[in-house]
């Protein structure tokens, strides 16, 4: 079948530069509206992929996303995140971007190109069979993210991938690829904008059903988050009352001893019962 690099097909709106400013923002979301859609008919795909890195995280692997550009910035973003939203640590869910940290910021030229760098950069976190490794890459001809998944599947390492083309290179090197099909940009080219979108959606999916299959959430709450400012020790404070239906006070001091929402709730007695 015949590889269409659709995300790089012209815009369906053009003069763009004649629009006033309500005109831009009323298309720019008139498309933003069609990228959920997008994600929904890749669900089995999605859903194929997390079922595959439940287990290795459950037997200590770790996942890794891979990615230059925006796709690289979507990664990095979603493998920051995970720490302080489930108190993982930052080696469980590691991002890489084409260039080096350097790269978050500014673009570093061609080095998305390269076709050894990928997979010299995931040796250094010693990457092996227990890990899963997830390309990512709007147009799916990265060779930079390509490269590194092909020598992944040489040592038996599970590849996935993220990519907005139907058929692309990175599909067919990914074992477990999802395609989102988004269509033309509104700035034509311009993937930082539908795909991008899409890719921090699907990057939601992926940690966020992963780390709840980990048990990282209680009911509906991050009882594992970090308490890293006020505003969060707050919210951890009202969790631990709802939950153990207390008040301020003597919530506030169980955190201040616990240092931790779930723990804080597990190790709160009754008289002489743990609450569980």
């Amino acid at each position: 079948m015949q590889f269409n690099k659709t995300t790089e097909q012209d815009s369906p709106y053009d003069h763009l530069e004649k629009m006033s400013v309500s005109e831009l923002l009323i298309n720019i979301n008139a498309e933003d509206k069609t990228v959920a859609f997008a994600v929904e008919k890749a669900m089995p795909q999605i859903e194929a992929l997390i079922k595959q890195i439940i287990p290795k995280l459950k037997s200590g692997g770790r996942l890794f996303y891979i990615g230059a550009g925006t796709s690289g910035r979507m990664g990095v973003l979603d493998a920051s995140e995970c720490p302080p939203t489930f108190g993982v640590s930052p080696d469980l869910v590691v991002g890489l971007i084409a260039g080096g940290d350097g790269a978050i910021r500014n673009a570093v030229e061609f080095a998305e190109d390269s076709t050894d760098q990928g997979w010299h950069d995931l040796q250094d976190y010693d990457v092996n069979s227990n890990d899963v490794v997830i390309g990512i890459a709007a147009s799916g001809t990265t060779p930079y993210v390509i490269s590194a998944l092909e020598a992944c599947n040489t040592h038996n390492v599970i590849t996935g991938s993220i990519s907005c083309n139907h058929n692309s290179p990175l599909s067919q090197t990914a074992q477990f690829p999802i395609e989102v099909i988004v269509g033309p940009e509104f700035v034509t080219g311009s993937s930082r904008m539908k795909a991008g979108t899409a890719q921090k959606l699907v990057l939601n999916m992926i940690s966020t059903a992963a780390m709840i299959q980990l048990g990282k959430i209680k009911g509906n709450k991050m009882v594992d988050m970090q308490l890293s400012n006020n505003k969060l020790v707050d919210r951890g404070i009202k969790m631990i009352m709802t939950e153990l239906n207390i008040d301020f006070m003597e919530a506030q001091a169980l955190l201040e001893t616990h240092q931790n929402v779930r723990s804080a709730i597990q190790n709160y007695t009754y008289g002489n019962k743990t609450h569980k």
